[in-house]
């Protein structure tokens, strides 16, 4: 079913990582006299957005979800740690970095989202497992 909660937080990330292009962050790393960084980062950003969205519609297959979510969240880390590896090379954390920040927040918020779509993913699973021993 694609009303299940875990759809809604990979959705939530799909939504984030898109969001994060029209952010101070994404703008600077486009800007960055190093070329690979600005593609790296919006390639990891499409890559991570596009393994969420496809992750929903997986719901049939439950073991399998949890497997591209699984690397949902790894890409969803190396995504994170490319915004901060960012937001650390503009000379660290102040008021004047307000806008990147943000911009790393974001992505935290949709590691996390990630994160606990795999947790209701199992705990699904789990829970299908305990129904069929009682059958």
């Amino acid at each position: 079913m694609i009303q299940r909660i875990q759809s809604v937080y990979l959705f939530l990330a799909f939504i984030l990582d898109g969001t994060i292009f029209f952010n101070a962050l994404h703008a600077h790393a486009m800007n960055d006299p190093q070329a690979w960084v600005g593609i790296g980062f919006t390639a990891i950003l499409i890559i991570a957005g596009l393994f969420s969205l496809i992750c929903i519609f997986l719901y049939n297959n439950r073991s399998n979800q949890i497997t591209w979510t699984g690397i949902a969240v790894a890409l969803q880390t190396i995504a994170f740690g490319y915004g901060i590896g960012i937001l650390i090379s503009l000379g660290g954390f102040g008021m004047f970095l307000w806008d990147e920040a943000i911009g790393a927040g974001i992505l935290l918020i949709a590691l996390i989202a990630v994160s606990m779509a795999r947790k209701k993913i199992k705990d699904d699973e789990e829970l299908v497992r305990s129904m069929d021993r009682i059958r």
